[in-house]
């Protein structure tokens, strides 16, 4: 049935009653919506996984240093550090989620998945789950889709944009992706596998967004990392059959409910938490003031 699910519990209904896997209808929607192959869409998904590769490549072997001078290079940081808080496999999730957040922060070339504020979630997760368990490409790219699956029905019932509802909107829905990505590619039942995101919304619910400087990079690329790790240990209890009680859509509907009351300086206005400190102040001064040299170099040169 080539439609967008306004819920999981379509979804689920649809895939049990067909025998299909999560990603089928997806693909059928995306086919239809698109106007392409299915073959074309695989190749799509394999472009899209490169750059995702590409950038956290970048991030950790290239000097990330953005104009505003709040990223330097923290990812290279994290992954040359020698020591691993827990495991080298979780410093290594940390770093490439940070790294490929920063290729953006530092206009580099990313994946908006599904924004680009969240765009380091997606390859730390995957990435990094490939590695651990020798996935082929094919089982990362219907990761890809179940991801997008869930990110179809967060847009419609919540929403997946920092300016509507707050960071949980943003890295909530990219951890919920990953976390229903990994649950997909270690063999989690339906069940399973929307638990996760279940239990992902409810660690991120409620989180703001305040970008200091109304920049993308503070505290947004260390979020990227932090939401990284809740994908994985949602993930991990989902599998182990832990329930979230609230069900999935319950959830999403709470998603949106805690946005639409969030007030709009929590809504990417950097206005209200981080951006409203002292220091978040200072530095947003010292943009403008550097903006403006800018604006007036470019004015001399003219």
């Amino acid at each position: 049935m080539a439609v967008q699910f306004k819920s999981f519990d379509e979804w689920q209904k649809e895939c049990k009653s067909k025998n299909l896997p999560l990603w089928q209808p997806v693909m059928d929607f995306e086919k239809k919506q698109k106007g392409r192959t299915e073959e074309e869409i695989w190749q799509g998904l394999i472009e899209a996984y490169k750059v995702m590769k590409d950038a956290v490549h970048t991030g950790l072997t290239e000097e990330m240093n953005s104009q505003s001078g709040l990223i330097q290079g923290g990812a290279k940081k994290v992954a040359n550090n020698k020591i691993a808080v827990l495991t080298p496999e979780f410093q290594k999730l940390v770093a490439r989620a940070l790294a490929a957040k920063e290729v953006n922060s530092c206009m580099g070339r990313i994946v908006a998945a599904p924004t680009a504020g969240a765009s380091g979630i997606l390859p730390g997760v995957l990435v990094t789950l490939q590695e651990i368990h020798n996935l082929e490409d094919k089982e990362i790219m219907e990761a890809l889709l179940v991801g997008a699956g869930v990110a179809l029905i967060l847009e419609q019932r919540a929403s997946l944009a920092g300016s509507v509802g707050g960071c949980q909107a943003e890295t909530g829905s990219a951890a919920a992706m990953g976390a229903a990505g990994i649950s997909y590619c270690l063999g989690g039942t339906i069940e399973q596998t929307f638990n996760a995101v279940a239990i992902t919304i409810q660690c991120m619910l409620g989180l703001v967004c305040d970008p200091v400087a109304g920049l993308v990079e503070v505290p947004c690329v260390v979020r990227n990392a932090s939401a990284a790790a809740i994908a994985n240990s949602s993930a991990q209890i989902a599998l182990s059959d832990v329930s979230a009680v609230i069900p999935v859509d319950e959830c999403v509907d709470a998603l949106g409910e805690v946005g639409q009351s969030m007030e709009e300086r929590y809504k990417e206005t950097a206005m209200g938490g981080l951006a409203a400190t002292k220091t978040g102040q200072a530095i947003s001064k010292r943009v403008l003031i550097q903006d403006i040299e800018v604006l007036d170099d470019d004015t001399s040169n003219g």
